[in-house]
Parts: structure tokens; sequence; C-alpha cells
């Protein structure tokens, strides 16, 4: 599952919520997903910026207020999404958030990092029954241990996303051990959010056996907004798609490197067979300084064999270029 995080890079604005469904629907990507924030639920005015990008906003409280859609908003949204093939894909702040996501209708729920102790949140969650996906990036394993504990009675479908909540990351604190620690872990599902800022990361997790891909998009990696720089543009998310796609068919299917029979052919046509580089008479023996090879590699003798003709004598007369057979020596 590939999901291509629009978060808050909308600003606020409905109409570029709507264009960044229709921008991402021909990229390859499987969901869409946005944050789902009710300010008063939430937040208040002693919670402090993360990143002090705004002008507009004089607390975090405000931002969060301007981040906020409808219902009715939200459910266009979703239809949205879904005309265009897309899953709809929210992460609820609080539980005024989930009742919300309920109401529309969401499949399934994704965790950020922050929330992973937010258990009177998770217990709301839990209770739809449906799929709940985790980002790991501000928990260490004992922490998750608890999430988990928490989680497992309930019997939701879950899985676990490697994330390091840095912006942008830098590749020493992707943490793509973490990946195979996880799946030994907690066998499930795992996949890798990422906030680097380029299609690296996720290539990197695809090949290490990620079933998830997580990444924030914007339009311009200049504009507006605190996760900017830690996000990809439109055209990367086409080329990361089809990256993770390729690598993924590789993975499925393995090569045996001891069974090279469909080659037989192109080993004849690139393979070499011995040959003289000036006339020789009949007579004479082979030294190395005699010998050349030339394709294809089914004319007589093979120029892995060189060092077996070496001192052996000449049964005839031999052109210049002339390939080199076992009747042309004695004793090969």
């Amino acid at each position: 599952m590939i999901i291509a995080e629009i978060a808050q890079a909308h600003d606020g604005s409905l109409g570029n919520a709507h264009a960044f469904i229709d921008a991402l629907a021909g990229t390859g990507v499987d969901a869409i997903k946005f944050q789902t924030h009710i300010a008063e639920a939430e937040s208040s005015s002693f919670e402090p910026f993360r990143v002090k990008f705004s002008k507009q906003d004089s607390t975090r409280f405000d931002y969060w207020k301007r981040m906020e859609f409808t219902p009715d908003q939200w459910k266009g949204i979703k239809d949205h999404c879904e005309e265009k093939n897309l899953e709809f894909l929210s992460s609820p702040f609080s539980n005024a958030a989930v009742d919300l996501l309920e109401e529309i209708g969401v499949k399934r729920y994704k965790i950020g990092s922050g929330e992973l102790g937010n258990f009177l949140m998770l217990e709301r969650i839990a209770k739809t029954g449906k799929p709940i996906i985790m980002s790991s990036g501000m928990s260490s394993f004992e922490e998750l241990d608890k999430t988990f504990d928490f989680l497992k009675p309930f019997g939701n479908s879950l899985s676990i996303l490697q994330c390091t909540t840095a912006y942008p990351t830098q590749p020493d604190q992707w943490g793509l051990n973490v990946i195979a620690e996880l799946k030994e872990r907690y066998h499930v599902p795992v996949g890798y959010s990422d906030h680097s800022g380029d299609i690296y990361a996720c290539l990197a997790a695809a090949s290490l056996g990620s079933e998830i891909f997580e990444f924030h998009v914007v339009f311009d990696k200049r504009q507006f907004g605190p996760d900017s720089h830690a996000s990809i543009t439109i055209d990367q998310t086409k080329v990361l798609c089809s990256g993770i796609k390729q690598i993924q068919n590789a993975l499925k299917n393995p090569i045996v490197k001891s069974d090279n029979q469909r080659y037989s052919e192109l080993k004849v046509m690139f393979g070499k067979s011995l040959a003289v580089n000036k006339f020789l008479k009949k007579g004479h023996f082979l030294t190395l300084d005699d010998l050349e090879s030339k394709k294809p590699g089914d004319r007589g003798i093979p120029a892995s064999d060189y060092q077996m003709v070496i001192g052996k004598k000449l049964n005839k007369n031999l052109d210049k270029w002339d390939f080199l057979t076992s009747e042309d020596i004695n004793s090969y």
C-alpha cells in the first residue's frame, strides 16, 4: 500500500485539498491521507509551535483551527478520492475527530507517532473494529509493546511503520534496520513512513521488504507549511511509485543463479573461441603470443582452455585469424 500524505499541505484551503487529489490520481499511489484536526478537542492556547513557520497564526491552536473542514467538506474529499479510485485516509487527533471520520465512513485508521500513547483515543478507534496502521516515530520498543498489548484484545488488524520524527530526516536517521526488527518482534505487516524529502528512503525500505509506504507530498517544496522541506513533489511521487512496484516485483521473482540455461544462445553469441593471430606453418609449436580470442564461442577450442594448447604442435598450416580446433593440433 502506497500512501501519499497531504496532511496540512492544503493550508486550510478546500480547493487545494481537491487539487491534490486530482494531481495524485495518476501517480500510482493507492491512498491519500489527510489529518483531521478539531482544534477545541485536541489543542489549547498553551500548545507550542513545532516549527515557527506561520506569520498568520498567533498560536498553534489558531493554526489547527484554520486546518479544519466541516463534516460535509470531509465527505466531499472522501468521495473525490473514491471517484479517482484512491482510498481516503485521515489521521485523527481527538475522539471528536474519530467520531467525524466514522460519520463519513473511513475504512481504516492511520495513527500518527505522537498519538501512540493516547489510549483514550486508541480505544475509541479499536472499538470500530477497523484496521489500524501505526507510526512508531517517537516510541521506544517498550512503548510500542504497551500499545500493542493494549490494542491486541480488541482484535483489529494491526500494522506498523518505521518512522523517524525529524523534518527532514537525514540518511543516518532513516533507521532502515528497524524494519526487520519490527517484523521479528510483532509479526504484523511492516512499512516505512518517510520524512526525508526525497525518494531514496522509501526505495531502500522497499528493497528490505516493507509492505506499506507513506510520505508527505507537496506541489512545490518552496510552498508555505511545516512539512514542505520533508515532502516530495507530485512528479517525484510518480517516480517513487514506479520504483517501489518494480522493486517489489523483483523481490517476488528471485533469480536462481545456478540455473543459466536461458542464456545458452547468448553465451555462444558473446563467447570467445581461440584463433591464431598470424600465419603459422604445420609443425609450429604454439605459444601464448600466437593466440587471439574471437566470437562466437562455438567455433572451436574455448578461449578458457588456452593454457591447454600452449606447446602443442600444429597438424596443418593456419592462416591469420583462423579459428583453432582440436583437429588442428596434436593431443588436445
